[in-house]
């Protein structure tokens, strides 16, 4: 039979009813603990509200309003040019020369051959003086009379036509010999240098001497789909809007190496013909450009309207979050708990994303704290901008 030390039994109970008290003690402070949790904290925002206007963005090209091709009227040699290569001219700045001397030759005989003409008439006008008292008289018959008439009218067409001639000698000296812009703009490299011969007249193998190109204004060519083209109409009829069937719509503009749409223009011109083979229609608008930083072919990006104004909700792009190919924001209901909703999205405006369906103006999304936030959990929302709510320890201290 086994037998108990009952002087050991005292101390064995004592040290169970520490354990017990440890146990008990652990247990009641993760208790407090959990109590202690309180739930996450989260920035809720008010979605904002405006008046917006949706916009459809184009690629194109910009072109010249006007762009001339220098060519000659005349034939000769190429004697003196008057420009730089790419410098901005004015209307009517002598640009070429052609050597003058063979039409001041040309000028000083049609000159000459007007003089003679002259003194014919001069003769016939008093041949025919003389005839008439000499017909009165019938020393002369009335036909010699009616052949100085005759001879009378042909002298004074002759001068009209050496007239004629002389003038034509002299534009060729004065104008044509002598080659000027006839735009403003910027002229581009010559293409034929001094010495050489150059080939004029009304043809088509005429000599190319350079081109000039206005440059400001500028226009920008951009083509948009056929479906568009009918929403563009459709909008205009329905709000009554004539200016924007025939042109004078604002739009913005871009360049490659440019973040904004700052450049500000109006569309002029909107052709009258769907192209069938791409299904597109034609636009132009028209931009100043007083810094010469447009080029004609130089690319750019458009935005152009393409709805009209109407009240949408905002958001910043950070409160919306992807679920495959749905969108969605987190908000917080009354009773602090977080709900999803599904939302559409619209364009940026202003930097805040429009929300066309799916939301509320009186919801309130979370923009800040979404990894702590789930639906169906409670948070403690927190308005943006609103100063936060002070810590229970420093509530305490201040108690």
């Amino acid at each position: 039979m086994m037998r108990f030390d009952t002087a050991a039994r005292p101390a064995a109970l004592m040290l169970a009813a520490a354990t017990l008290l440890v146990t008990l003690a652990g247990c009641g402070q993760g208790q407090q603990q959990g109590a202690a949790a309180a739930p996450p904290t989260v920035t809720v925002a008010i979605p904002a509200q405006r008046t917006v206007v949706d916009r459809d963005e184009y690629v194109g090209r910009f072109v010249a309003v006007d762009s001339v091709e220098i060519r000659a009227r005349l034939s000769g040699y190429l004697a003196e040019i008057h420009f730089q290569d790419g410098q901005l001219v004015k209307k009517g700045d002598l640009l070429f020369t052609i050597d003058r001397r063979p039409f001041e030759i040309a000028l000083e005989q049609m000159r000459a051959n007007l003089a003679q003409a002259r003194a014919n008439l001069a003769f016939t006008e008093a041949d025919l003086a003389r005839g008439g008292q000499l017909v009165t008289n019938k020393t002369i018959t009335e036909q010699a009379f009616d052949q100085r008439t005759q001879a009378k009218a042909v002298a004074q067409a002759a001068v009209a036509a050496q007239e004629a001639m002389v003038h034509s000698a002299e534009l060729d000296l004065n104008e044509y010999s002598q080659l000027r812009a006839p735009i403003d703009g910027r002229i581009g490299d010559r293409r034929v240098a001094v010495g050489n011969l150059v080939t004029g007249g009304p043809g088509g193998n005429t000599t190319l001497l350079a081109t000039v190109v206005s440059v400001d204004p500028i226009r920008f060519e951009f083509s948009f789909d056929e479906a568009s083209f009918l929403r563009y109409v459709r909008f205009a009829t329905a709000s009554q809007d004539v200016a924007s069937l025939h042109g004078d719509v604002p739009v913005a503009l871009k360049l490659i190496d440019e973040k904004d749409f700052v450049h500000a223009g109006k569309i002029d011109f909107i052709d009258n013909v769907i192209d069938r083979s791409s299904g597109t229609i034609r636009g132009r608008a028209l931009f100043a450009n007083a810094d010469g930083i447009f080029t004609p072919g130089m690319f750019g990006r458009v935005r152009v309207p393409g709805s009209p104004p109407y009240p949408a909700l905002l958001l910043p792009d950070a409160a919306i979050a992807s679920e495959q190919a749905r969108k969605y924001v987190l908000v917080v209901d009354d009773g602090g708990i977080v709900r999803q909703k599904y939302v559409t999205p619209g364009q940026l405006d202003d930097g805040l994303r429009v929300i066309k369906d799916g939301l509320l103006p009186t919801d309130r999304v979370i923009v800040n704290g979404l990894m702590h936030a789930r639906p169906g959990l409670k948070v403690t929302p927190q308005l943006q901008g609103a100063p936060p709510p002070p810590k229970a320890g420093a509530e305490a201290k201040a108690g």
